[in-house]
């Protein structure tokens, strides 16, 4: 493996503070719309699957991951909660713009509870559901439910995918150094890319978004 030892040899330790830490963020703080957690995910899976005690290893982070979801989404809730029916926009936003809160706003009011658990497989709704869910008093049991059954789902399954697929990769010796390599340099990328656009879209002008009355009812059905 020459080279691509020290990357693939990289402590489990430090794999799973990275992932728990950008699953945590992307479902409880704006920034996390700029984060790439589910290519982090399966990004995680194929580095411990060249690991000794790599399938010990995932499922113990298919936990982390889990917890780290549920515990961000509750915190999300409780920023939207605190924020009322008026939300912040920005004016041309890219993601935090009125359309698509309108858009996850007229999801949760047409679906709720339904609306939680698909919100977790869109990567810009999974980080705006819970401070949009929050905002409109959505039922708070009814939304730690969903958003855990969600959780309980995502997490293991990406980081599942990762791990067999990594498993087939170790059976081409080259294979999966030039992989993980390249999954690694295009996460860096990726995160850079996404601060960088974190910066102009907050620096953007604000505009007030507020949510429909009706929603709060609709929610709590």
């Amino acid at each position: 493996m020459g080279s691509f030892d020290p990357l693939i040899s990289a402590g489990p330790a430090v794999v799973c503070t990275v992932v728990l830490v950008f699953v945590f963020l992307e479902c409880a703080f704006i920034i996390g719309l700029f984060l790439p957690g589910d290519s982090m995910l399966i990004t995680a899976g194929i580095v411990l699957a060249s690991h000794a005690n790599g399938e010990a290893q995932v499922w113990a982070l298919s936990v982390g991951t889990m917890l780290a979801a549920i515990a961000g989404n509750q915190v999300g809730y409780v920023v939207g909660a605190r924020t009322g029916h008026r939300l912040i926009a920005r004016k041309n936003g890219r993601y935090i713009n009125t359309k698509n809160l309108a858009r996850v706003t007229d999801l949760l009011e047409r679906h709720g509870f339904f609306a939680v658990l698909v919100a977790r497989w869109i990567p810009w709704v999974r980080t705006l559901c819970p401070m949009v869910a929050g905002a409109a008093k959505m039922d708070h049991r009814r939304y730690t439910v969903a958003s855990t059954i969600g959780a309980v789902i995502w997490a293991p399954v990406l980081l599942l995918i990762g791990y067999y697929a990594g498993e087939f990769l170790e059976q081409v010796s080259w294979l999966m150094p030039a992989v993980i390599c390249t999954l690694v340099v295009g996460l860096v990328i990726g995160t850079g890319l996404g601060l960088r656009h974190y910066r102009q879209e907050m620096a953007k002008p604000v505009e007030d978004y507020d949510l429909e009355p009706s929603i709060a009812g609709e929610t709590e059905r």
